[in-house]
């Protein structure tokens, strides 16, 4: 690596940026439901709000990858900055559906573009120690999470506006925008190794590869919409569904904090086969429990969930390693592209699940603008505490696929020897 490359400086950068993009996913999940009150929108809305994000990462996170290595790391992350410094303050001065449309799509595009150059700039920094270096790196994003949800439960406390909760985001995008404008950056790791374009993009062809891209569906569904509508789906279940969101999130920031001697022991696709066992059981508690259960689902949930995205990358970095910055952020990319129809989908279906535990013919409109305490409102409550934990059961399916599907893969992988990059770039 080059000398005048400072290592951790770099990090860090790269940890500040993906804080901004947590924040954005933990601000805009405790804030989702007071959206949906102050603009008259029904969930349905509320879902390809919350889903704009899904769509704009995996544009960006696609074109980041193809275009990297060719613009150089930097001049992404720049880029990056600008979306979402647009992006938020579009939000603070959003006054309705379509400028929340757009502001979510604008930070979206921001938070792919963080992680198709942060990815393979931790991975050209490590190159060593690359899974537990992501899982590090990673730990900012339920980081973030934490803090974006404590800001919401702490300035509604005190009576803040929904405005001032999303300006908070301001600060660390300033921060992390000065400090990569001054730094210098290493070419990618792929670019470093003399691998070809052509030979990158071959590897994509890979079975294995593909194989991860599908698997990559289900661990980025599991997360990521239990994680952003968690307060909407159990608010009628429970009085601190957002601290139900702060818990998870705080067990995969210990998590990923101590993933060294996880990863060590039990390999990257022991880890999957391990993630998939407690995200299908935290999700079987949440979605059949009352209470405090709750909670305990919540924790287990948190530790299911906890090294799915970093060690998804870390694998295909470490086992796939031709693929390059393509590879890693196509996973991304697919990832959050699965979230966004999934999250429209359940949507529409929570909406629909609701309407049919009314009373027959009922207008949904009048129930929805029904004061609080009212029979309409009481009657509204109880369809969407029955509901959530529908959909949250019906989500449970694909953890349980996902426990067969990564046994194999660990069984697969224990006779397979892992390729080095400099062997195959020889």
């Amino acid at each position: 690596m080059q000398s005048n490359i400072n290592r951790d400086k770099l990090f860090w950068a790269s940890c500040l940026a993906l804080l901004v993009t947590s924040l954005s996913f933990g601000i805009r999940a405790g804030i989702l439901g007071t959206l949906g009150t102050k603009f008259n929108l029904d969930a349905s809305q509320l879902g390809t709000i919350a889903a704009t994000a899904f769509w704009g990462f995996p544009l960006a996170v696609v074109i980041g990858g193809i275009v990297v290595d060719i613009i150089g790391m930097k001049r992404l992350l720049l880029l990056a900055f600008l979306f979402h410094l647009l992006g938020i303050i579009l939000t603070v001065f959003a006054k309705g559906y379509w400028p929340l449309f757009l502001s979510t799509l604008l930070i979206g595009i921001a938070n792919g573009t963080v992680e198709a150059a942060c990815n393979p700039l931790v991975a050209s920094l490590y190159t060593d120690n690359k899974t537990t270096k992501l899982n590090h790196f990673h730990l900012w994003f339920p980081g973030g999470i934490v803090i974006g949800t404590l800001i919401v439960f702490l300035l509604n406390k005190v009576g803040a506006s929904w405005q001032v909760e999303v300006a908070t985001m301001l600060v660390p995008t300033a921060i992390y925008g000065y400090m990569f404008s001054r730094l210098e950056f290493p070419v990618t790791e792929r670019v470093s190794a003399g691998i070809s374009t052509g030979e990158m993009y071959k590897a994509l062809l890979n079975p294995l590869f593909v194989f991860m891209i599908i698997c990559m569906f289900g661990t980025a569904i599991t997360e990521l919409f239990t994680g952003q509508w968690i307060d909407v789906l159990l608010r009628n279940v429970s009085d601190n569904a957002i601290l139900l969101l702060t818990i998870e999130t705080g067990v995969m920031v210990l998590g990923r904090a101590f993933a060294g001697p996880v990863v060590h022991r039990l390999s990257p696709s022991g880890v999957l086969l391990f993630s998939a066992i407690f995200a299908a059981l935290g999700l079987y508690l949440l979605g059949h429990s009352g209470g405090n259960m709750l909670f305990a689902g919540a924790l287990i949930f948190g530790i299911g969930v906890c090294y799915f995205w970093p060690t998804m990358l870390g694998f295909v970095s470490e086992n796939l390693p031709k693929t390059g910055a393509v590879g890693m952020n196509l996973m991304g990319g697919a990832g959050m592209f699965a979230v966004s129809v999934y999250m429209i989908f359940m949507g529409g279906y929570y909406d629909k699940l609701i309407a049919g535990k009314l009373p027959v013919g009922a207008d949904i409109s009048k129930y929805n603008s029904a004061p609080a305490g009212s029979d309409f409102a009481n009657v509204l409550n109880e369809a969407k505490k029955a509901a959530g934990p529908e959909i949250i059961n019906v989500t449970m399916i694909i953890p349980v696929v996902l426990i067969v599907v990564f046994a194999g893969l660990f069984f697969y992988m224990r006779g397979r020897k892992k390729p080095v990059l400099a062997d195959v770039a020889a």
